[in-house]
């Protein structure tokens, strides 16, 4: 006989929301596993000793955890689901007749308080300490790569502006190198990387140096974002995450740039904290093919560290006779071509790259010149960084035992985090306007990531010192029986003797 269901929702629930949260629940893995009471400490001189008691930091904070971790995507939402879910609740450490803050009021505390502060940092290096004390952490090798967020803007809201081209922070080492080779060749140094542009004052009526420049697209709704557009990706606005892993999966450390910087660009200052923060404990460093420059090379050469990236094959029709073919003498800096003609060095320009040109005469006469060379003047000409033996020395790498066996490792550790955070923690679009907001939700978030693993590894980890303790009481107890067992056995044997 079916039986029908009678809806009773008047029946009284004589239990606390402790005994009502389950013990499996993702909201007591994570409290158990780290004390978030230290914010108190961190945002304490931000408020006031008189007025009307606010509302406590650590729920406001747990709200935006809340947020992130189970991917709500609206803090108008997040609220309403603490209103009837008793675990958020009970995470909050709010009774069922405490009220739950308004969804503003996280909007305007960061407004009035944690704007322009350094708290989303220190709880993202806080949640990071506390894994590396439960053994959690193994930096020996980091793996890195970059990922874009789109920005909250309408892409087809912007206008054209003129802007100076920044500096990259290794120019003045270039320069250095340069000059020291263009010294050897008997050349003029440089004075600058850059190519002067010069300008009549009116006023001075003097010549003045003006700064290059190019035109980018800047959106109105968010102009802190950049124009981003990559082989089939949407052209859009939005931000760039550059972020470093260890061998477990945890975020050690993340900046985050304009969509529109490319990642080798974006990697000094990264890399730059990574090393300041954790230096100690790396010993090799894993990339995208993205990475492999002469400058990064060099740059994770210096640092002392071991860098593995992969090989990047250089684009061209396939019947050309490729650069790889023309093999480098380093004694006598020159480049052999197939045939045996000699390239030799003729200048370095400003970007940093010595030119190797042929001689003309013997490329006239050359059987292979139709695929070697499309110049009128029947010239090869070959580009060689200053810096592309830290190039070279890395993707001889790709070879060895320890590139087979740490470069993989990146698909399971930084590529998952990203997936992850896209999917599951709101890292896909983004909800706030401003590199500062959009850098802070970035952190949250991989800390979300970071406090997420830790409270499932360490609810593991418990349960199996519980089986195991279980297990090893149970063969205790076989084995106190087995030797009851032998002791009666032995003292039935001597009985037996005995009447004997």
């Amino acid at each position: 006989m079916m039986t029908k269901q009678s809806h009773k929702n008047d029946s009284l629930i004589f239990k606390t929301i402790e005994e009502l949260v389950p013990q499996e629940h993702l909201v007591r893995k994570i409290e158990n596993c780290i004390d978030l009471r230290f914010i108190e400490n961190e945002v304490k001189n931000l408020y006031s000793d008189i007025g009307r008691p606010s509302i406590p930091p650590v729920v406001l904070f747990k709200l935006l955890i809340i947020n992130y971790i189970f991917g709500i995507n609206s803090m108008r939402r997040t609220c309403e689901e603490c209103e009837v879910n008793l675990a958020y609740r009970w995470y909050l450490g709010l009774s069922i007749d405490e009220e739950i803050p308004n969804y503003s009021t996280w909007s305007q505390n960061y407004i009035r308080r944690y704007q322009g502060t350094e708290i989303f940092k220190k709880i993202f290096s806080k949640i990071l300490k506390q894994a590396d004390e439960y053994g959690f952490i193994d930096m020996e090798t980091i793996h890195g790569d970059g990922t874009h967020q789109k920005a909250s803007a309408n892409k087809n809201k912007y206008e054209d502006k003129e802007v100076e081209i920044e500096a990259k922070s290794y120019d003045e080492e270039l320069l250095k190198e340069i000059n020291k080779e263009r010294e050897k060749l008997g050349k003029k140094p440089f004075e600058s990387i850059e190519k002067k542009e010069l300008e009549f004052d009116e006023v001075t009526g003097e010549e003045i140096e003006v700064k290059k420049k190019k035109h980018i697209k800047v959106s109105k709704t968010d102009p802190e974002s950049g124009n981003y557009h990559k082989g089939e990706h949407e052209k859009c606005f939005a931000y760039s995450h550059q972020a470093f892993s260890d061998q477990n999966g945890y975020v050690v450390e993340c900046s985050t740039n304009a969509g529109n910087m490319h990642d080798s660009v974006a990697f000094d200052e990264a890399y730059d904290e990574l090393i300041e923060e954790h230096g100690e404990k790396i010993k090799n460093v894993c990339l995208d093919a993205g990475y492999n420059t002469p400058a990064i090379c060099k740059k994770i050469k210096d640092s002392g560290k071991t860098a593995y990236m992969p090989y990047v094959r250089p684009k061209g029709q396939t019947n050309e006779i490729k650069k790889k073919e023309f093999e480098y003498n380093k004694e006598l800096d020159s480049y052999v071509c197939p045939t045996g003609c000699i390239l030799t060095l003729s200048t370095i320009n400003k970007e940093g790259y010595k030119i190797y040109k042929s001689n003309r005469k013997e490329c006239e006469s050359c059987p292979l010149r139709e695929q070697c060379t499309k110049s009128k003047n029947n010239q090869k000409t070959i580009t060689r960084h200053v810096w592309q033996n830290y190039k070279d020395e890395v993707n001889e790498r790709r070879f060895t035992e320890e590139f087979k066996e740490n470069y993989p490792q990146r698909k399971e550790t930084v590529e998952r985090i990203f997936g992850d955070s896209k999917e599951q923690h709101g890292l896909r679009f983004s909800r706030v306007r401003g590199l500062e907001k959009n850098t802070n939700q970035a952190l949250l978030i991989f800390a979300c990531h970071n406090l997420k693993k830790m409270g499932i590894w360490r609810w593991k980890s418990h349960q199996n010192s519980a089986n195991n303790s279980t297990i090893y009481e149970k063969i205790r107890k076989i084995l106190t029986f087995l030797q009851r067992k032998s002791s009666i056995f032995k003292k039935y044997t001597t009985l037996s003797t005995n009447c004997n």
